[in-house]
């Protein structure tokens, strides 16, 4: 019984230790701050996928996709939206895992109405209404829901049902994208996600999820996939990774969407993990700090969340705070 227990401790141990390293912190580091809520790191981007079983498209598919397809089908609340400039789709909405938001074309927004129903929902999870929030600089107005056949509340934008697709493995994934000539990305309007409709207010293009930017005062900074500023909270804290930044704060200062490891130019990958946050919502860490960008940048290249409240700070790209005091 001893041995038993003795094996068990040494190997919790081992995995402590394994994410210690990972996040840079030494072992037996106590990293208390101002902080409030507390998670732990939730692996990479799309490790809580939506099935992976035999796909079709419209009503009716995906039949004899078993049990695999039958859990795929519990529909998941949307959390915090979100709005990712896709390179190939321009602006398309996603939950709060980052996960892409479909609409399908049989369904109709007036009244809205949901078309997918039985199998159709194995290959098409319906997208749950209950505690959806509409991403920042968008329209609240635009977010409804409509009453499915067996009572779920379903997400509507614009009056148009929401899905999420079954084979979209990872955040950022949109391999529902024109499915059947019928199934569609949503844009933050309810409208089929476009390339060309989509207004990106002069973002560079083809810029990876997280890149470099050289600015004129900052030096090499670190920016998201629409070139925009990403900061870091000196109240927040890496090991135990915690965030201080939580409610109201969340309107100045929107959570960094997980971004594939693959994604990423010239910036460290060290500690690059999913902050499961209390709050429901999916984070990206860099060294297994939260990350964030800030609604008083209204375009690539502002950088006015530096130094605000001197807490805030611009991110290089080996993950230090541009500007603090050490």
């Amino acid at each position: 019984m001893n041995t038993w227990r003795n094996a068990s401790l040494a190997v919790t141990a081992a995995a402590v230790l394994a994410l210690t390293t990972a996040c840079g912190q030494d072992p037996g580091t106590n990293t208390n701050g101002q902080s409030v809520g507390a998670a732990s790191p939730a692996g990479q981007p799309g490790s809580a996928g939506y099935g992976d079983t035999d796909y079709g498209s419209g009503a009716g598919a995906g039949a004899g996709a078993g049990a695999t397809g039958a859990a795929a089908a519990a529909a998941k609340p949307a959390g915090q939206l979100a709005v990712f400039d896709s390179k190939k789709l321009g602006k398309v909405v996603t939950d709060s895992e980052g996960f892409t938001l479909y609409r399908f074309d049989k369904d109709t927004p007036s009244p809205p109405k949901s078309n997918c129903v039985g199998d159709c929902e194995k290959t098409w999870p319906v997208v749950k209404a209950g505690d959806a929030k509409a991403p920042a600089g968008t329209d609240a107005a635009l977010l409804g829901e409509v009453t499915r056949a067996d009572g779920t509340k379903q997400l509507t934008i614009d009056g148009w049902p929401m899905y999420r697709y079954a084979k979209d493995a990872s955040a950022g994934d949109a391999n529902g994208q024109g499915v059947g000539g019928t199934w569609f990305a949503s844009a933050p309007d309810g409208k089929k996600a476009s390339a060309e409709g989509s207004d990106s207010g002069g973002s560079p293009a083809d810029l990876a999820g997280l890149s470099v930017r050289k600015d004129p005062k900052l030096g090499d900074i670190v920016v998201d996939a629409k070139g925009m500023t990403v900061y870091r909270f000196t109240k927040d804290t890496a090991w135990p990774m915690k965030t201080a930044c939580t409610g109201a704060c969340l309107d100045k200062w929107p959570v960094v969407a997980p971004v594939a490891k693959n994604d990423v130019e010239g910036v460290t990958t060290k500690g690059f993990v999913t902050f499961d946050r209390p709050d429901g919502i999916k984070q990206q860490t860099l060294n297994c700090s939260p990350i964030y960008t800030f609604a008083g940048d209204k375009k690539p290249g502002d950088t006015n969340g530096q130094g605000v409240g001197g807490t805030w700070y611009a991110v290089s790209p080996d993950n230090e705070l541009v500007g603090a005091s050490k």
